[in-house]
């Protein structure tokens, strides 16, 4: 009977502290029974000596901390100061929006609170936004890996994308060139010239033989590049696309070349490149991302850390490598990955530049043993 009572009295005054000293009696109870500690209350006297009376007091109470709060009459221009009785965790801080801005002499990061300033010193090779240091020795090492390519022997030498229509005349070679970079997305160069081959030896590297063709016809053609039911309704519809608008050309714009469905910005640069001979910018495949990466060329923007991606990666090394290198860089480090500098087990050994490269030997030249599964045993009749 004494519980429901207590419940009912909070009811009607859910603030005891508002109703201190009318002669109303509050029931002991977890949020009024306890106390203000010696060091808290002592807090509350002021900078002259005087205690300033507290206006109101909430204590609550979490399952493995307290936190007492004062909030008291302060002069005009002073801001009340919360009073703990432990240290805050960080998760009871309020979010506040955070400026960077990087320092071009310093090499520094001032983050700048709207209550705070706090500068920290991190080591970086940005030197000033929008330019990167270029890497230490990245001339020997670029020279190490041409005269490791002279042999051209790598698969992207004979079947690369821009090997594609070689012999046709030029606005049928931009359109080959279009078709195989579209096939080329997660298919190897030679499953890729294969399927190019086939394409040519039905007529149907030109728009309008495309267009004419079904999908399935296209699928069956192409096979077994990658995505290749996907690749074949886009091929329909690029072919469509430059039929009507361009006559049967591509369009010479990097723009108008992203605006067709599914190609990227690595294929739209690479048929810049190569169909148009406009070089805006470098084509960066797997190949290119994952030995800029192994060289240390490039890294995340602010961090010293592998860029994620191969759009961050061609952004990256587009800021400090010479724009004359942007086009060869291309073939020249896909063939590096395709024979020494391979995804798996890279060949360390036989590379010329592995004293240059911080990820020499770093990775097991052995390969991991695949899980054995299980073999059912078999039923006797």
């Amino acid at each position: 009977m004494l519980f429901h009572h207590s419940l009912a009295l909070r009811r009607i005054f859910p603030f005891p502290h508002l109703y201190a000293g009318k002669g109303l009696r509050m029931p002991n109870s977890r949020a009024t029974s306890r106390s203000l500690s010696p060091k808290t209350l002592s807090s509350v006297t002021g900078s002259d000596g005087a205690e300033k009376t507290p206006v109101g007091v909430r204590v609550r109470r979490d399952s493995a901390r307290r936190i007492v709060e004062v909030a008291m009459d302060v002069p005009s221009g002073e801001a009340p100061v919360p009073v703990f009785d432990r240290l805050p965790d960080i998760e009871e801080f309020e979010y506040n929006p955070v400026k960077a801005c990087e320092s071009s002499t310093s090499g520094t990061t001032d983050i700048l609170d709207t209550k705070r300033v706090k500068t920290i010193s991190i080591k970086s090779k940005v030197t000033s936004i929008g330019q990167m240091e270029m890497p230490a020795n990245w001339e020997m090492v670029l020279d190490g890996i041409k005269k490791m390519r002279f042999s051209g022997n790598a698969p992207v030498d004979s079947k690369g994308c821009e090997k594609a229509g070689s012999f046709l005349p030029p606005k049928e070679r931009r359109f080959a060139v279009l078709v195989s970079s579209l096939l080329s997305s997660q298919t190897k160069d030679e499953v890729n010239h294969g399927a190019m081959q086939r394409l040519s030896e039905k007529g149907l590297v030109d728009a309008a033989a495309i267009v004419e063709t079904d999908e399935a016809t296209i699928a069956k053609l192409i096979y077994p590049v990658g995505f290749y039911l996907r690749k074949a309704k886009y091929m329909k519809k690029v072919a469509e696309v430059c039929l009507n608008k361009y006559g049967g050309d591509i369009p010479n714009s990097l723009d108008d070349l992203l605006s067709l469905p599914g190609i990227g910005p690595k294929m739209a640069y690479l048929v810049m490149n190569v169909a148009w001979r406009n070089v805006q910018g470098i084509c960066v495949d797997t190949h290119v991302h994952r030995i800029c990466n192994r060289l240390g060329w490039v890294s995340r923007p602010g961090a010293m850390q592998k860029t994620r991606s191969p759009e961050e990666t061609r952004v990256c090394l587009q800021k400090w490598l010479p724009k004359e290198e942007w086009d060869p860089i291309n073939p020249l480090l896909v063939g590096f990955g395709q024979t020494v500098c391979t995804p798996l087990r890279p060949k360390c050994n036989i590379c010329t530049v592995n004293n240059l490269c911080p990820s020499a030997f770093k990775e097991s030249p052995k390969p991991t043993p695949k899980f054995m599964k299980k073999q059912k045993p078999s039923k006797e009749s």
